[in-house]
């Protein structure tokens, strides 16, 4: 069975063809699918025979919620969404002030191992497919009940490392008859993949740039990222400046403040050096604890000195706000929670 959500809307007027329907009815079709209708049968404008056939040959919801978290403290909520292999990704809605942002997940598991990350420790599993990102968003919107605006490509896994499918998942979602959501209100995640970073700005320069920094020099950075050792700074850093000279847009970096390991002031000094100049932006992230790790935040305190050493370099900086701290905020913390409870009962 075809997975609806998986499709753009030029394949779905082919799908309707395939069911001897003119290719209108596709367009039509997709346009339910993201009004957020999961049952044909409240797709009144569709003749009954192209009902059937879809009860028949397609679906449109394909997670199942296995686990729900909601913070006391500032709205956030974490979900865990069962795939159909049994795999299972995480999803993170989180409240601002100017709307819903919800942040998905690109695998099950991942394998760039950064050693601060729970999304990591097991491995990559698989990639997961555009409509199985997207159900993520359509799901949280059911299961909230409330309108997403934005969307950050976040959670587990490396985005670059299934670009295709990340490629598609915007697509679709950017298309006027669906969910017409801007190029803007997409934000994409890195840990700096170099040749994927370069070819991103050629094919969606108005989507939102992240990048996982997390250290100032390659030593420190290595033993952090292990990407590293493959894409140094020598390289990420000038394609970086590459992407803000060919799109004329900010670039923002990640960096979780980690106790003693890259918040001395000879680290922060290096950062400057290395940003200074450059059209970006730097999030500075009092790092969510993984017990699994052993690395310890810095805290929010030692954060907003950090922030204002580099505002008064020049180089904008905010502290992210911590939301869902009293849940399982890091990435990957549920998704390991519930694997070590499979494991445990095995």
């Amino acid at each position: 069975m075809k997975d609806l959500r998986n499709l753009t809307e030029a394949e779905m007027q082919d799908l309707a063809k395939e069911a001897g329907q003119p290719a209108f009815r596709g367009r039509q079709l997709f346009g339910w699918v993201y009004k957020g209708r999961t049952d044909f049968r409240e797709m009144t404008n569709l003749p009954e025979v192209f009902t059937a056939w879809l009860e028949e040959n397609a679906r449109i919801d394909s997670l199942k919620l296995l686990a729900r978290q909601a913070s006391k403290t500032d709205g956030t909520q974490k979900f865990l969404y069962g795939l159909p292999d049994g795999n299972a990704v995480e999803t993170v809605f989180m409240k601002y002030k100017y709307g819903n942002t919800v942040c998905v997940s690109s695998q099950a598991g991942c394998r760039m191992h950064c050693a601060f990350c729970a999304s990591g420790i097991n491995g990559l599993v698989r990639n997961l497919t555009a409509g199985e990102i997207i159900s993520q968003l359509m799901d949280t919107e059911r299961e909230t009940g409330e309108k997403v605006s934005r969307i950050v490509v976040m959670g587990t896994g490396e985005p670059f490392d299934n670009y295709e499918e990340i490629s598609r998942f915007i697509r679709i979602l950017h298309e006027k008859d669906g969910r017409n959501m801007s190029s803007r209100n997409f934000t994409v995640s890195t840990c700096g993949l170099v040749p994927v970073i370069e070819r991103f700005s050629e094919e969606f320069p108005q989507v939102n740039l992240a990048v996982s920094l997390h250290a100032p020099d390659d030593e420190l950075r290595s033993s952090l990222m292990p990407v590293n050792r493959s894409y140094p700074l020598d390289q990420l850093i000038p394609a970086c400046r590459a992407y803000t000279e060919k799109t004329g847009r900010r670039i923002t970096f990640e960096y979780a403040l980690i106790r003693g390991k890259n918040d001395t002031d000879e680290s922060i000094g290096k950062l400057i050096h290395l940003l200074r100049g450059m059209l970006c932006h730097v999030n500075l992230i009092p790092l969510n604890e993984v017990s699994e790790t052993g690395l310890l935040t810095s805290g929010r305190k030692r954060a907003e000195e950090v922030r204002e050493k580099l505002e008064a370099a020049g180089i904008p900086a905010t502290v992210r706000r911590q939301l869902g701290a009293d849940i399982d905020g890091a990435c990957g913390q549920l998704r390991l929670k519930a694997q070590q409870a499979a494991e445990s009962e095995d």
